[in-house]
């Protein structure tokens, strides 16, 4: 990696890890995802409190995190491109496009962003779509190296949309590792993964990367069992992750964040990050 990525890199990880909270939602046309951003002002400032190490935006909200004067405040990551698979009901035609077709990372120099982040959607029966992330993610990757700014790729293997009402998560660990090894392939400095079903698999996933792995929260669950398998894939060399509604459809995110700061960056246990959030 070039040595100026690397300046991006160290403001994104804090001594290796980090936690990135996303609510990139609002490009994701999809009116659950918004339940607790509805003020995103406050939940930027709530987030800031909070303290995790980045926070994953889009061109059009960063502006509420960049514009604070804080001086230790956390990272921007950026998303770039946008999609029509998260809705419960499959879409005649798939899509996925870059949010600035000619300059795609353009906006998050602008807004002075440590990341940029970018889907490789794998749904059953839509080649298609798949081949639009392969193009989004060559056109990105080719300003990122002249940029020096770091690429996340987010591949997301999905189940058929009819098995649980809406595109999720697969599991199969086959096509995780397939897709995560494609992604690095394609010039990914930094990857954020599914879960894979069984987390003692999990190191399988971090060998194909050979680059940090972020583990991908997907919808709001049971707290005490996101921190089960936030904690076993840590175990198994993750190096962070990337929660979304898991942190902020919570009634006090800023302890959420706080339990998993100190499973990350810390080492504790379920138990400890439980009572943490408890305290």
């Amino acid at each position: 990696m070039f040595e100026s990525k690397k300046v991006r890199m160290n403001r994104l990880f804090r001594n290796g890890k980090c936690l990135d909270v996303a609510i990139d939602h609002g490009v994701c046309n999809e009116p659950s995802f918004l339940d607790g951003l509805e003020d995103m002002g406050a939940v930027v400032n709530q987030l800031v409190d909070a303290q995790p190490d980045a926070i994953q935006m889009n061109f059009g909200q960063s502006d509420l995190l960049q514009n604070l004067p804080n001086r230790n405040k956390p990272a921007l990551v950026m998303r770039t491109d946008l999609g029509n698979p998260y809705n419960d009901h499959r879409h005649k035609v798939m899509w996925a496009m870059m949010q600035n077709d000619t300059d795609p990372v353009l906006a998050a120099l602008q807004m002075d962003a440590a990341c940029v982040v970018v889907n490789l959607f794998m749904l059953p029966d839509e080649p298609d779509l798949f081949r639009q992330c392969v193009q989004n993610i060559s056109k990105i990757r080719n300003d990122c190296e002249k940029y020096a700014m770091p690429l996340m790729i987010e591949p997301l293997v999905m189940l058929p949309n009819d098995v649980r009402g809406g595109y999720q998560v697969d599991g199969d660990l086959e096509k995780i590792v397939t897709l995560v090894r494609m992604a690095r392939e394609l010039g990914a400095d930094i990857i954020k993964a599914d879960p894979t079903e069984h987390a003692e698999d999990y190191h399988k996933v971090i060998e194909a990367a050979r680059c940090p792995v972020l583990v991908r929260g997907g919808g709001k669950e049971d707290l005490q069992q996101v921190f089960s398998k936030a904690h076993a894939i840590l175990e198994q060399g993750a190096m962070g992750m990337v929660y979304g509604r898991n942190i902020y459809q919570h009634a006090n995110p800023k302890k959420v964040v706080a339990a998993f700061n100190a499973m990350i960056h810390d080492g504790a246990s379920v138990e400890q990050a439980w009572q943490l959030y408890n305290s």
